[in-house]
C-alpha cells in the first residue's frame, strides 16, 4: 500500500496544502519516512490524515466557483468502531460546506472495506448541501454492497455509470460535468 499515491495529475490545477480555505493548508509532507499506516500497512506520505485510524484521504481538486470537490480515499472506512463518517463530516466536510461546496465526488477504488454503524451523519451531510449531491466513484463491489445494505445509497449516489467513468483521463471540470449531467437525469433535477 505504501506505493499507492494519491492521484497527482491535477496538481498543476489544485494543491490542498496551498489552498487557504482547505483544512490541509500549510501541511508539509515528509517524503523520506512513512508516517501513516492502516493496521500494519504503511501508506505513501502524500495521503492526508483527518483523525481516522484506518481511513486517509486526499482532496485532489476543489472549484469554489462551481461548488464542487473531488476527494480520493484509501484504507478501511470504519463507522462501527472508529466513527469515520463523523470525523470526516466534522473535520473536512463541514469546513468545505462553510466555504460553499455543495457537490462532492468521492473516489473509493482504494477503500478496502466498509463497516457501518448508523446513517445519521450521512443524512446530516445530505441535508446540509440542499441542492447539491454526493457521488461515489469506483468503489469496490463488496464495499458498495455494504453501503447499500445500510441504505447509505439514499444519500450517496453509487454504481452504474459512476463506476464506469474513466476519471483519470478527464480534467476535473470534465469529470464534474459528466457526473452532474448524469445525476440531473437520474434524480430528475
Amino acid at each position: 500500500m505504501h506505493e499507492i499515491e494519491p492521484f497527482y495529475n491535477w496538481r498543476h490545477d489544485y494543491i490542498a496544502s496551498e489552498d487557504e480555505k482547505s483544512p490541509f493548508y500549510g501541511t508539509i509532507y515528509n517524503e523520506f519516512e512513512f508516517d501513516k499506516q492502516v493496521y500494519n500497512y504503511l501508506l505513501h506520505p502524500q495521503w492526508d490524515d483527518f483523525g481516522s485510524q484506518t481511513l486517509y484521504l486526499k482532496v485532489i481538486f476543489v472549484d469554489y466557483e462551481k461548488q464542487f470537490a473531488i476527494i480520493e480515499f484509501i484504507g478501511e472506512w470504519n463507522d462501527a468502531i472508529y466513527n469515520d463518517i463523523m470525523l470526516l463530516k466534522r473535520e473536512l466536510i463541514d469546513v468545505m460546506i462553510s466555504e460553499g461546496i455543495t457537490k462532492f465526488i468521492l473516489i473509493g477504488e482504494n477503500i478496502l472495506n466498509f463497516h457501518s454503524s448508523d446513517d445519521s451523519y450521512y443524512e446530516e451531510w445530505f441535508q446540509d448541501i440542499e441542492d447539491g449531491w454526493i457521488a461515489g466513484l469506483h468503489f469496490r463491489e463488496h464495499v458498495l454492497e455494504e453501503f447499500q445494505s445500510q441504505n447509505i445509497d439514499y444519500y450517496i449516489n453509487f454504481a452504474g455509470f459512476l463506476n464506469e467513468i474513466p476519471w483519470r483521463t478527464l480534467k476535473p471540470s470534465q469529470l464534474f460535468h459528466h457526473i452532474e449531467e448524469h445525476l440531473q437525469k437520474r434524480l430528475g433535477m
